[in-house]
């Protein structure tokens, strides 16, 4: 009852004898780990766990003891290393049953259950900080060396049809035995553990509702194991599958791309201010065949309304999505908006009366009632979390359980978890303790912000700036290899989160790169369709671009010199202000606009006679928009002066004309930066403070304003010059 590597069609078989062999036990464990999780019908991000138990050389006694490493809370499979793993000593583990069977409070989902979690820490070995699972009592209490506890969507479809205890024995012919749902904890162990004892031939046990646990004595048989669980239900599943009639028959068909893409444009930052009731959410877009064909079906009412399964599921996606009663071939945004609207009342509406009909004397309050996943018909799915990696992961979830509800239809009848089951899992107090030990949010967490001219300059640091305190940060620029690079920067930094799903651009990470020409108003478009697409809206627009070029001797043939200052320093402001004000007003929630002018346009002098007066011209855009776009957005201004490390604005051959302007002394084979900073200095002894003005400073004002912390600030310039006597207002 095996397959051989090239045999699998649901699965991909990664084992590598020739990696595997060569690592350690605990290196082992990780490798099994990280190659189970690589492939998303195996588990989900984030879900399942796997240990073994090893035999280590105790620091204390220097006994050789049995430890257990178990994959901790909060881990991924796919991303694992040794320090996600927790290791505990195996007979202070099996030692843990005598105090939980002394508790008066014992019993499923009693208090004393839940105060056994906090007992693994008694019995961590070698002071490992990592926290350990709920499901680690499962893996200490199966007798074998290697264990698996995953949660794939075939094995789950199984798990989740009405008939799912016969179904168990028919599929795996008895090398699985079957157990009821349970809530994850010591007692669903204990049952496991008295269900491999009494039949030692089996090879692993369907959880019901949940997923499925094997084993083995050997790492690669566990492996194989549970790659043959899987594929064994995927195959039982495909020799079912209804083809066409999945889901009942499609009942809609999908808008074309573009149709789709000029809908969301308009509707998701409607929906975004509408679901951001309490708090601001980040979105992510999913529209595959695979979600349509759902969406679009003529069960997708009935099935969504039933509610996910896996408690993995719905901990991210919540009991049930919001699916919208929507014709895409006949009916227009605005019925759409409007029975979004009326959803999603009804939404909140139910949620609460589910929290009330199932909450218990000591539930946490209930959270916000907002659904996190959309379900329309003929444009796909849109998931929300509270950042990009969240809302992603959200929407991997619940194309998992689309893919739950496919199988277990085409082989029984789909089920959903009981309500109460599910309402005692997201308001377990095991949960509730786990959110309120999340760290704070950063200040832009749940902020889209729009940096244009973040290539380099003022731009990347603001860029930078914005992204350390958790913006989701979009980098726009001219040139999109700079833009490309900014980007770069910060997810290497920052990381692409977690998560897979996404469709386009909306499977990005918290940073993207785009490309845009502020003079040209369809370019300023399309940056922010894609920008809606990639996560739902925006809050705070920054423009740092701008153009600086020295007029010549003639007056009258610098023409060109003004149309191209003004078109980029005062219009290019004015068409990027009046687009993103299209999506404020759609969202409704409160924005921030920089604009990035100059002291220059404070101080009469001469030389730059086209990059001064525009730059006094966009001073005064920023009053006018402040006034425009009051009460929902706040406009303000960036003056700097003289920032000329890291500035296009300074190339090298104008550092070297002023330097040669001032006398100050240089030699032709210094770098750029050497010269850059010696005219830097000579401009930082112009000022009161006697400092260079660096990017690092702009980026600091930047964030500044659209902070909060100066929320009841608009139309003003806020000069970061150094203290420029001259640019002091008259």
């Amino acid at each position: 009852m095996s397959y051989q590597p090239d045999e699998y069609k649901h699965v991909n078989y990664l084992w590598d004898d020739a990696v595997a062999d060569k690592l350690d036990p605990v290196e082992n464990l990780v490798y099994r780990s990280n190659k189970l999780g690589e492939d998303q019908r195996i588990t989900n991000t984030g879900g399942g766990n796997t240990s073994a138990k090893l035999i280590e050389k105790d620091p204390l006694t220097g006994e050789k003891v049995e430890v257990l490493w178990v994959k901790g809370s909060g881990g991924d499979l796919r991303t694992s290393k040794k320090e996600n793993f927790s290791s505990l000593y195996s007979g202070k583990l099996q030692a843990l049953d005598k105090v939980y069977q002394n508790y008066a409070d014992k019993g499923y989902k009693s208090a004393g259950e839940d105060r056994m979690v906090g007992m693994f820490t008694h019995c961590n070995f070698c002071l490992n900080p990592r926290a350990s699972s709920i499901d680690t009592p499962l893996h200490s209490m199966i007798a074998e060396k290697h264990v698996d506890h995953l949660h794939p969507n075939a094995v789950i479809s199984v798990a989740s049809c009405k008939d799912q205890e016969k179904l168990t024995r028919e599929i795996w012919d008895g090398k699985l035995a079957y157990v009821p749902w349970m809530r994850p904890g010591w007692e669903a162990a204990k049952v496991c553990e008295e269900t491999y004892a009494k039949n030692p031939d089996i090879w692993g046990i369907l959880l019901g509702q949940h997923g499925h646990t094997n084993w083995a004595s050997e790492s690669k048989t566990c492996y194989d194991t549970s790659l043959w669980v899987i594929e064994t239900a995927a195959r039982y599943i495909e020799q079912h599958d209804k083809g066409a009639n999945t889901f009942g028959g499609q009942k809609y068909q999908s808008l074309s791309d573009t149709a789709r893409t000029e809908l969301l444009r308009e509707f998701l930052p409607v929906a975004r201010g509408l679901i951001s009731e309490k708090v601001k959410f980040i979105g992510t877009v999913q529209t595959d065949e695979t979600t349509l064909r759902f969406v679009n079906s003529v069960d997708a009412p009935r099935l969504a309304e039933l509610g996910t399964s896996c408690p993995d599921h719905f901990l991210r996606t919540k009991i049930k999505p919001l699916y919208v009663e929507f014709d895409p071939q006949n009916d227009s945004l605005e019925t759409l908006i409007s029975r979004f609207k009326t959803g999603l009342e009804k939404y909140r509406a139910d949620y609460a009366a589910y929290y009330e009909a199932c909450k218990r004397a000591d539930s946490p309050a209930m959270r916000d009632p907002s659904p996190t996943v959309v379900l329309i018909p003929g444009v796909g799915m849109i998931a929300w979390g509270k950042n990009k990696s969240e809302s992603r992961v959200t929407a991997e979830f619940y194309n998992c359980a689309i893919e739950v509800m496919r199988g277990a239809e085409a082989i029984s009848e789909y089920t959903a978890l009981p309500v109460q089951e599910a309402f005692d899992i997201e308001y377990w107090a095991l949960e509730e303790a786990k959110l309120q030990r999340m760290p704070k949010e950063a200040n832009q967490a749940r902020n889209v912000v729009v940096v244009i001219g973040a290539g380099d300059g003022i731009g990347k640091a603001v860029a930078h700036r914005v992204a350390k305190e958790g913006a989701h940060v979009v980098c726009a620029d001219l040139r999109l290899e700079a833009a490309e690079q900014t980007a770069a920067e910060l997810t290497k930094i920052y990381g692409q989160g977690i998560g897979v799903a996404g469709t386009g651009i909306s499977s990005c990470g918290p940073a993207i790169a785009l490309a845009v020409d502020i003079t040209k108003r369809e370019t300023v478009q399309e940056m922010f369709t894609q920008v809606i697409l990639a996560y739902g809206g925006i809050d705070n627009v920054i423009v740092t671009a701008g153009v600086f070029i020295a007029e010549g001797a003639d007056m009258n043939q610098n023409d060109n010199i003004f149309d191209l200052s003004f078109g980029v320093n005062v219009k290019g402001g004015y068409v990027v202000a009046s687009e993103a004000q299209t999506i404020w007003a759609k969202q409704k929630l409160p924005g921030s606009l920089v604009l990035t002018t100059s002291v220059n346009a404070a101080v009469s002098k001469k030389g730059s006679l086209a990059y001064d007066t525009s730059k006094a011209a966009a001073n005064h855009l920023v009053r006018e928009l402040a006034v425009t776009l009051a009460p929902l957005v706040n406009v303000n201004a960036l003056a700097p002066a003289t920032v000329v490390q890291g500035s296009n604005m300074f190339p090298r051959d104008r550092v070297i004309s002023s330097l040669a302007k001032y006398d100050i002394a240089f030699d032709e084979s210094e770098s750029t930066e050497a010269l850059r900073s010696k005219l830097a200095e000579f401009y930082a002894q112009r000022t009161l403070t006697k400092k260079p003005i660096t990017p690092d400073d702009q980026a600091e004002a930047a964030f500044l304003l659209i902070s909060g912390q100066l929320s009841k600030t608009t139309g003003q310039v806020i000069s970061v010059d150094g203290g420029l006597h001259e640019a002091f207002l008259r």
